[in-house]
């Protein structure tokens, strides 16, 4: 690094982002390089390199934060999540994810100025609150699923699709739908992104899930 930390934003409140924009172009080592309004539109338009990802938990195009946060990792971005508030559930979804940090924006500039210097330094960035906050959270780390779900889980993550999964467990395929919707619906809320037959196969495998 030389010496200045380049900082990309990513929030659809362009009242925000212009404030932020001012206000870094008075600290001597962080600069604004790049904003957008999504996720999306951040990675099909940046060409410069990045430090810090500013990331507003929730955006207006209702994309998921833990997805989020883990497009970003992916494309080698270390990320700095701001939210209004510190639900647990999120907390530890987003860090799932891989961000780096979270701070709440009823923060000042200072807090947020040392959380992106920490993040850019590859130290992680949260408070106190965040840490309990962290450390209270009672949720499993595998989801609690019905016999019918891990069945339609094992069979499409075998590779059938889902009419040949149906038919394999002897239900209709609009059920066995229904049953993996509420499969990928369990992981996400656990920060464990289950989208694509991939994902579940990825999913089955680390949890050493077997027909029972």
């Amino acid at each position: 690094m030389d010496g200045l930390i380049r900082v990309a934003a990513v929030d659809d409140d362009r009242m925000l982002l212009e404030g932020l924009d001012a206000w870094l172009a008075g600290v001597g080592d962080l600069r604004l390089v790049r904003t957008a309004a999504t996720v999306e539109g951040l990675l099909r338009t940046l060409t410069e390199p990045i430090d810090v990802v500013l990331l507003d938990l929730v955006l207006r195009d209702g994309s998921d934060a833990a997805e989020n946060v883990r497009r970003l990792v992916t494309s080698g971005r270390r990320v700095l999540v701001l939210s209004v508030w510190a639900r647990p559930d999120q907390v530890v979804a987003t860090f799932a994810a891989g961000c780096s940090g979270y701070v709440t924006k009823d923060h000042d500039l200072g807090a947020l100025a040392t959380a992106v210097r920490d993040v850019a330094a590859g130290r992680p960035a949260f408070s106190s609150e965040l840490a309990f906050a962290c450390l209270g959270d009672a949720r499993p780390t595998r989801p609690r699923l019905s016999p019918r779900e891990r069945g339609v889980l094992l069979a499409y993550a075998s590779g059938m699709t889902l009419t040949a999964t149906a038919r394999h467990l002897g239900i209709k395929p609009e059920t066995a739908r229904t049953y993996l919707d509420r499969v990928k619906a369990k992981y996400h809320d656990l920060g464990r992104p289950s989208r694509t037959k991939l994902d579940l196969a990825d999913r089955v495998r680390e949890d050493r899930l077997q027909a029972g």
